[in-house]
Parts: structure tokens; sequence; C-alpha cells
């Protein structure tokens, strides 16, 4: 089984702030209701199986934290996806165990979808979601009705 360690970071950056508690407690406790109560049970158990890894790697520790502070930067990304390779690359069981939970978590995604109505000029069509990256495929024009998407 292939672990793709970038969708991996992906996966986790949003969940990070959570994970290593660089929130405070009333945060924590919602963290369920602001990823997604799937998400969070799949990030922490992730999680479980990677941080003393990631603790006893100091530049891995240390991408993890800024990562947390700034889970959007694809720097700080790239940063944690290559510090996570390089444990990998002596655990590849770990990575393999890792794989099966984003996998489970990716078929459970693909079996959900949305709908969205757009009502505005001008209005912008997402025809794709993943990893908190959005496709756009089309733009709406409401002067012409012959438009197709």
């Amino acid at each position: 089984m292939f672990l793709n360690v970038a969708e991996l970071v992906a996966f986790l950056s949003p969940c990070l702030p959570f994970l290593l508690e660089k929130v405070g407690a009333p945060a924590l406790n919602k963290a369920a209701s602001r990823l997604g109560e799937d998400t969070w049970e799949k990030a922490k158990g992730i999680w479980i199986r990677l941080r003393s890894d990631v603790q006893l790697k100091p530049a891995a520790k240390v991408a993890a934290e800024k990562l947390a502070v700034k889970p959007d930067s694809l720097t700080l990304r790239e940063d944690l996806s290559k510090e996570l390779k390089s444990i990998f690359e002596k655990k590849p069981g770990l990575a393999v165990e890792i794989a099966e939970i984003l996998e489970d978590a990716g078929q459970k995604a693909a079996s959900s979808y949305v709908q969205q109505t757009i009502k505005t000029n001008q209005g912008q069509v997402i025809g794709q979601m993943s990893g908190g990256e959005a496709k756009i495929i089309g733009s709406i024009d409401a002067t012409n009705r012959n438009s197709e998407l």
C-alpha cells in the first residue's frame, strides 16, 4: 500500500492545532464539531501512531508545531512532509498502517457530495474538493442564459 505523505499532511494540517493542543481547552472540546467527527477521529488515530516518532525527531517536532500555527502554509506543509518521509523510510510498517487509515477516510469522503445552488451573477461552481483544496470548474453568468458550464 502506498502512502502519499503530501495527502497525509494536507489531511492533518487543519487538525494539528487541536492535536498539539495549541488552542485552549474550550476550542479543543469543539474540535469534532469544527472538523467533522469522522475527520477528527481519523486524525486522532493517525496522530496516536505518529506522535512518539515525531516527538523523538526534533526537526519533525518543530515542523509540526510550526504547521499547527499556520496550517495553510504550503512551505510548512512541505517541511513536515520531508520529516515524515524520513520517519517512514525507517518505519515502513508505520507508513502502511497510516495509509490504510487514510484510504478508509478517503472512501468515506468519496461517498459524500455537495450540492451548491448559485443565485448570483458571476457565482462560481465548485466541482471537487480534496484535502482542503477546491477545483473551480465553471462560472455562472446570469446575463447569458445559454452559457454552458
